[in-house]
């Protein structure tokens, strides 16, 4: 794998552990702006369907958006303890689904269009 392929790889999971930690802090900082939740969760998962999109070229994007999208499902679901003080919704889960795959199709299309 090249340095830059190291990299993509490095930047995505750390986009990815970043989301997670935000989705889960009980009190999470405002964001400039004052975005809704559900933007926020298209924001970030827009953002790791084109990190993901380069970090990992080679997998099947329906793979890809299928990884992504369990990621949503598992934060959605850890939003639902209790103790987080936060709240699960499904609807939140469709929007990080949408976001992903909208961005791995685009990236997609457009390597190929490039190729």
């Amino acid at each position: 794998m090249s340095r830059s392929g190291s990299f993509l790889r490095l930047l995505f999971w750390a986009a990815a552990l970043f989301a997670l930690v935000m989705a889960l802090l009980p009190h999470p900082p405002h964001l400039p702006g004052d975005p809704s939740d559900k933007v926020q969760h298209i924001m970030a998962f827009a953002t790791l369907g084109l990190l993901g999109s380069f970090a990992y070229r080679r997998l099947h994007a329906i793979w890809l958006i299928v990884g992504l999208s369990m990621f949503g499902a598992l934060i959605e679901a850890a939003q639902a303890i209790p103790q987080l003080h936060r709240d699960a919704d499904r609807f939140d889960w469709v929007a990080d689904t949408i976001a992903c795959a909208v961005l791995v199709l685009a990236v997609r299309l457009w390597q190929r269009r490039k190729r």
